[in-house]
């Protein structure tokens, strides 16, 4: 997460260095994001056959690798294909560790929201010690953090964890990729809704992700620090209501807490483009209680997924849908530079809307 996350900070210093407008930073972000969501389902399929511990060593290797390739890149076109590579590497590793904690967890919602606050941990040191070295060393050394964090964490994973054994070593990889199995997997009612309410959150946090500092400086007025400051503090929500939000829904039923989820974005994405000052303060934390969707709406996925099906079937709903999301990028930036912030943001108020209306619909179906 701090290999990708470190680049929205200096997006501004990006788009100067390489002569490009918003729209083709998102483009390569979206790519980035691309890459990461395609990886997700052969990431399960790798761990039924090899082992979670050599997948996810991979994973962190070659986001390690590629960071480095990243803040050298010569140029736009450079830079844009290193970014898909960063995704793809980074990609490898989140279903194959929420399918192993799922396995060793009744409690698969709080799992899975200690899990995930990993991604928030890095978002409230990222983003702040990339604006700080972005600005006096330029956005090249910026870059190389994630490196720096990458090699260090596999070096200790590669000390600490121990050799997982392959859940289906027998299994030939072909097999696993046959159409007809994957069709009715993702044919499933229960597997089609949560895909539906996974794809419009899942738009938003990549739109947010790659763009909520440069929304703050270009549309707020914001300074770079400050930017990177609010960004961080969206991070430190997010952090700390992805275990809440899982929690609750282990309690209260996924579905009534995705609609928690949800409307708290309304309000902060409205928050974010009407207001000013003090709102735009509050709205942040907001934004970051509604990205926190994914502990309820992953755990839905657990639920109707059965044990056998969790590595490789949670990695094929997840290339789905963030494939589809990973659209937020391109389509955020590239409405801003059409139609300014206001419009591009807005737009991420009205899917939400849309998004907390499937899931109440379900939480009244399912009452």
């Amino acid at each position: 997460m701090v290999a990708r996350l470190v680049i929205s900070p200096v997006v501004p210093q990006i788009t100067a260095e390489f002569a490009v407008s918003k729209g083709a930073v998102g483009l390569a972000l979206s790519g980035m994001w691309a890459a990461y969501a395609v990886t997700q389902f052969p990431s399960g399929v790798l761990a039924d056959r090899f082992g979670e511990r050599r997948v996810i060593l991979l994973a962190i290797g070659l986001t390690g690798a590629a960071s480095v390739l990243l803040a050298a890149a010569p140029s736009y076109a450079v830079f844009a294909v290193t970014a898909v590579v960063l995704g793809a590497g980074a990609g490898l590793h989140y279903t194959v560790a929420t399918s192993f904690l799922a396995r060793h967890f009744d409690q698969v919602g709080r799992a899975i929201g200690i899990h995930v606050t990993g991604g928030p941990i890095a978002g409230l040191v990222a983003p702040v010690a990339a604006a700080a070295v972005g600005v006096r060393y330029g956005f090249r050394p910026a870059l190389l953090l994630g490196a720096a964090v990458a090699i260090p964490v596999f070096v200790l994973f590669w000390h600490r964890i121990e050799p997982t054994p392959p859940a289906r070593p027998e299994t030939t990889m072909r097999s696993r990729f046959e159409v007809g199995p994957l069709r009715t997997l993702l044919s499933r009612r229960e597997i089609q809704y949560t895909t539906v309410m996974a794809i419009g959150g899942a738009f938003c946090w990549q739109a947010t992700a790659s763009f909520l500092p440069a929304f703050l400086i270009g549309y707020h007025g914001q300074s770079a620090a400050t930017a990177s400051v609010l960004f961080s503090a969206y991070f430190v929500v997010h952090g700390v209501s992805q275990p809440l939000l899982g929690t609750l829904s282990d309690r209260f039923g996924r579905d009534l807490i995705a609609v928690t989820a949800f409307g708290t974005g309304i309000v902060g994405y409205g928050a974010l483009v009407v207001g000013t000052g003090i709102a735009v303060l509050l709205a942040v934390p907001l934004v970051g209680v509604a990205m926190s969707w994914g502990a309820p709406v992953q755990s839905r996925f657990m639920d109707v997924l059965s044990a056998d099906e969790r590595a490789a079937g949670f990695g094929l709903v997840r290339t789905v849908y963030m494939t589809i999301g990973a659209l937020g990028s391109v389509v955020v930036g590239g409405l801003s530079d059409i139609a300014g912030w206001s419009v591009a943001f807005g737009l991420l108020a009205g899917l939400l809307a849309v998004e907390s209306l499937l899931a109440a619909a379900l939480a009244y179906a399912n009452r």
